[in-house]
Formats: C-alpha cells, sequence, structure tokens
C-alpha cells in the first residue's frame, strides 16, 4: 500500500506541476493575442507530440516529456540590418555569427504577408515586458492562491498555551536517540515533579501574565534554573504549581541551527491546533517566502556542489537541497506515503506545490535568455535607449537586438540542461528523504 501511495503521490504532483507549467504558458499566450501577436504554437512538455490540434491560427498540444512547455510567437527575432553597399560585407563570418543569421532566418520564415506588424519584435516595449511578465506573474497567483487554500481555508498549526504532554523525565538528545522510553534511574522532570498535567493551560510564568507559547518558552528560557510559580488553569480553575526548573542547551527559537546554552527547562510541549489566518497573514508569508526563494536562487551555484557530492561522493543530501521535478514528484510520494493526519498531507502536497510554483517564477525572472527574464531586461533596454535618443533629440535607435545575445543563450541553455541532468540524476541516486 505504501509503494501505491508513492506512486499517487508523485503522479499527482505532476499532474499539478503541468497545469501550473499550462498556466505559465497561457500567462504568455493571453497577452501576446491581446496585443496582436500571431501565436503559432501553445505546447506543455517537450519533445514528439503526444496530443495536438488546431484552433484558427494557434496548434494547442501536449508533448512527451513534461518538463516544461512553451508558446511559439512569429518575430523574436529581429531581421539583420541591411548591409552598407559601400562596404565589403557588413557582417563577419564567424561561427557565432553563422548562428546568428540562421536564427535569423528560421524566425523570418514563420511571417507570411500581412504579418508585419504581428511579429514580437515590433511591438513596443511595455507590451513586450507584460507578455513575458505573464508567465513568472501567473505562477506567482498560483503559489498565492495555493497558500491562501492552506492559509485560510485549511488553517496553520499554532501552538496553544494548553499543555498537551508532559515529560516523565530529563534525557539528553543523545540518551533520547538510544533510549526514548524513561527508566528509574532517569530524573523527573522539572515539569512532572511540580504536578502539571495534559490539558492544563499556563496563563502566567513568575508572575508575569503570557499570551502565546512563544513567550511562555522566553520567559522560561530566560528565567534559567531555579525556583518559579507558573499560573494554570485546570478544568476551568485558577491556581497557581510551583517548578524547579533545571538548566539545558536547547536549539535556538530565532536560528534552529544555533545552541542556546543553560536555558531554563521545564519539560511540556503545546498543543497544537489548525487556525484559518486571514489575507493579512498570506501575503506576509508570501512575501518571507519569496524572500527565502531569492536567498536560495543566490546561494543556488554553491548548492549545486553539495548536489554534486551527494550524486558522485555518497554524501547526504541537504533537506534544503535544489531538487528537479523528479526530486519534487519523490517528495509528494512521501507526502502521500507517510503515517501523517489526512490534512497535514492535503496541506504538505499543497504547499510543496505552491513553493515550487513561486521557485519557477522567481527562476524565470533572471536575466538571462532564454529565461522570460532575459527578453524582460531586453524590452526594458529598448525602452532606455528610446528614452535617452528622444531626451537628447537624437535618431531613434530602433530595436534591440536580443539576436546578438544568442551565443550566450545557447551556452545557458547548455548550462540548463547539464544542471537540470545533474538533478535528475541526484534525485534518482540519493534523493531528498522526508523520513528515515
Amino acid at each position: 500500500m505504501t509503494t501505491t501511495w508513492v506512486v499517487v503521490g508523485f503522479a499527482l504532483f505532476i499532474v499539478g506541476l503541468l497545469i501550473s507549467v499550462a498556466l505559465h504558458e497561457i500567462g504568455h499566450l493571453v497577452p501576446a493575442k491581446l496585443f496582436g501577436v500571431r501565436v503559432t504554437q501553445y505546447m506543455v512538455g517537450f519533445g514528439p507530440t503526444l496530443w495536438s490540434k488546431r484552433r484558427g491560427e494557434t496548434e494547442y498540444g501536449i508533448k512527451w516529456i513534461p518538463l516544461g512547455g512553451y508558446i511559439r510567437m512569429i518575430g523574436m527575432l529581429p531581421p539583420r540590418p541591411s548591409d552598407d553597399p559601400n562596404k565589403l560585407r557588413a557582417t563577419n563570418t564567424g561561427l557565432f555569427q553563422g548562428l546568428i543569421d540562421s536564427a535569423r532566418e528560421a524566425a523570418l520564415e514563420e511571417i507570411r504577408p500581412g504579418d508585419e506588424n504581428r511579429v514580437f519584435y515590433r511591438k513596443p516595449w511595455w507590451q513586450k515586458v507584460i507578455i513575458m511578465t505573464g508567465g513568472p506573474a501567473m505562477n506567482f497567483v498560483l503559489a498565492f492562491g495555493l497558500f491562501a487554500v492552506v492559509m485560510m481555508g485549511i488553517g496553520v498549526p499554532v501552538q496553544t498555551l494548553t499543555v498537551a504532554s508532559v515529560s516523565e523525565c530529563v534525557k539528553t538528545q543523545q540518551e533520547a536517540s538510544r533510549n526514548p522510553e524513561c527508566g528509574p534511574s532517569d530524573p523527573k522532570s522539572p515539569a512532572a515533579l511540580a504536578g502539571l498535567q495534559a490539558g492544563d493551560r499556563i496563563t502566567s510564568i513568575a508572575g508575569k501574565q503570557v499570551t502565546s507559547w512563544e513567550q511562555a518558552t522566553r520567559a522560561i528560557r530566560a528565567h534559567g534554573a531555579g525556583p518559579v510559580t507558573i499560573g494554570i488553569e485546570r478544568d476551568g480553575r485558577p491556581m497557581t504549581v510551583n517548578a524547579n526548573l533545571i538548566a539545558q542547551d536547547r536549539p535556538s527559537l530565532d536560528d534552529p541551527d544555533k545552541i542556546e546554552r543553560n536555558v531554563g527547562f521545564l519539560g511540556v510541549a503545546p498543543l497544537i491546533v489548525r487556525e484559518q489566518q486571514g489575507p493579512g497573514y498570506v501575503v506576509s508569508q508570501m512575501w518571507e517566502m519569496t524572500s527565502r526563494t531569492a536567498v536560495a536562487l543566490v546561494h543556488f551555484p554553491e548548492k549545486l556542489v553539495g548536489v554534486w557530492n551527494a550524486a558522485f561522493g555518497g554524501a547526504e543530501r541537504d533537506l534544503d537541497s535544489p531538487v528537479s521535478i523528479v526530486g519534487a514528484g519523490r517528495i509528494g510520494g512521501e507526502i502521500a506515503a507517510s503515517k501523517a493526519p489526512v490534512d497535514d498531507k492535503i496541506t504538505g502536497f499543497i504547499m510543496l506545490l505552491g513553493g515550487f510554483n513561486l521557485a519557477i517564477g522567481m527562476f524565470n525572472l533572471i536575466p538571462l535568455l532564454p529565461l522570460d527574464g532575459g527578453h524582460i531586461a531586453g524590452a526594458l533596454w529598448e525602452a532606455v535607449k528610446r528614452g535617452w535618443a528622444r531626451l537628447l533629440r537624437r535618431p531613434n535607435p530602433g530595436y534591440v537586438d536580443i539576436a546578438k545575445a544568442l551565443p550566450l543563450t545557447y551556452a545557458m541553455a547548455a548550462v540548463l540542461l547539464a544542471v537540470g541532468g545533474l538533478l535528475i540524476f541526484a534525485d534518482i541516486v540519493n534523493p531528498i528523504r522526508l523520513t528515515g
């Protein structure tokens, strides 16, 4: 049954991702058609065509390899400037120039009589920006919508001031990993000695009222070792208990990778419930996750070193390691096969898909061709050049010739293919595992 759920989870994630890709391309398709650009193809996937149907001037279809998608607009590259008859040759015959000229010729072959004003390169710069931003914008909208479903609909886990469990004894992390059960020789926890019980609601620490579990935890840690009075409600009746806190090393509340030394320790765990949040919470979380994703993209190259070591050196794969569609699908499978409650499975799956959409949207905004951000950068540069020419009353500089960046584009495409291959290989031989 576990294997079946892994397959189901993997398949559901792939379907969800393909829907995301399809909507990403619709984000390009709709404004392109709105601004009069002729779109010849709308495809989800790459490689041989699995299914297609022509409607009007556009062929819509699905291809066999579910690793992306594209729309094909005519006139993405401007024609080569006319040769100057006073010169022997206006262009050189180098390898890169040959690639550029071949790409121009291929682009010109799609243009039919009457299409002169329907080519992409002739559109105003702001229309180009809108067309190319539409795809990533759709990913951001999808991510926000998926996060909103979880946070506003299902709810997010919130620590309450109600005690869910009381530690019977005190163990170090090493001792607990070897034997989590309490033995006769293990010292009692301060909470157990004070008589705290599951269901008690903490109201104050050392005479100071607390309104959240985090506030109570910080007060206990700041108090350090020694006696403290804890106000509680038990069965609706207010009362106090006296606990003798001990000093322990605990993970920092602000940075779980750091350890706080000799902080106060009581030995209780909170009751966690799901609470529905408002739109403001979704916006704040979206901003925080976007910031974290931006930082992750900056550190992406160095993360690839760890992926390489995991793939070919057997090193442990970091949980925050970048993954391919295969790795993300496996994570979806693990979520589906886990023993977590159904609500947690649904939440984890939706958040995974939302996070992937956020990452795809931000990655596509990197200002390098063939990514959407490269075309956006070209359109913005065209706006700057035209504006500067008008300011100085110079002749119109014309369209930005992104064809000149094709050698860099081919190199970037090769890098993306290599990185994608590395990630897929690593996700097969040494994948990220949510459980041991």
